[in-house]
C-alpha cells in the first residue's frame, strides 16, 4: 500500500514523503491517526502542489539547519550523573539531558531530534545523533562522568 506522509515518522520517512507501507499499519493505524494519506492521483496532485509552495520555506529550514551543523561543529558534551563502584548510572543518559546540556551551551536542539545508537547506561564516551533536517545530520560526543 503506498501512501504519503503528513508528517516526520521515525523510521519511516518524512513529511509528504511517498512510502510504501504493509496495508494493515497504514489503514488501522497511519490513516486514522491522521499521519498519512492515501496515495492516490489527487492526493499526490495535492502534495506536489504543497511541496511547490513550500519549497522557499524548506529550503530556510534547511539553511538554518546547516548553519547550526557548522557552529557546533565537533562538540564534546560532558554530563555529570550518579553511577555505582562498578561504573554503573543509576538510570540511563536520556535525550533530555543532553538538549539541556546543549540549550546551556546556545544551542537549541529539540529532545526528539536526539538518538542514541545503544542508549548510555555506563560511564563512558557515546555518540550522540542530530537529526536536524531530512538532509542535514550531525553527531555529538558525549562523555557521561560520574558526579
Amino acid at each position: 500500500m503506498e501512501i504519503i506522509l503528513k508528517q516526520d515518522v521515525t523510521g519511516l520517512g518524512y513529511k509528504n514523503d511517498t512510502v510504501k507501507v504493509k496495508p494493515g499499519y497504514g489503514r488501522n493505524y497511519l490513516i486514522p491517526n491522521g499521519v498519512a494519506l492515501i496515495a492516490n492521483e489527487s492526493n499526490k496532485r495535492m502534495t506536489a502542489e504543497n511541496i511547490r509552495q513550500a519549497a522557499h520555506k524548506a529550503a530556510k529550514v534547511k539553511q538554518d539547519a546547516e548553519a547550526l551543523v557548522a557552529k557546533i561543529g565537533e562538540l564534546t558534551i560532558e554530563l555529570g550523573t550518579k553511577a555505582g563502584e562498578s561504573g554503573k548510572i543509576f538510570g540511563a543518559v536520556t535525550a533530555v539531558q543532553v538538549s539541556d546540556a546543549l540549550k546551556a551551551k546556545g544551542f537549541d536542539v529539540d529532545r526528539k531530534k536526539i538518538s542514541f545508537k545503544d542508549q548510555p547506561k555506563q560511564l563512558g564516551t557515546y555518540t550522540a545523533y542530530l537529526d536536524l533536517h531530512k538532509e542535514v545530520k550531525h553527531t555529538i560526543t558525549v562523555n557521561v562522568v560520574a558526579e
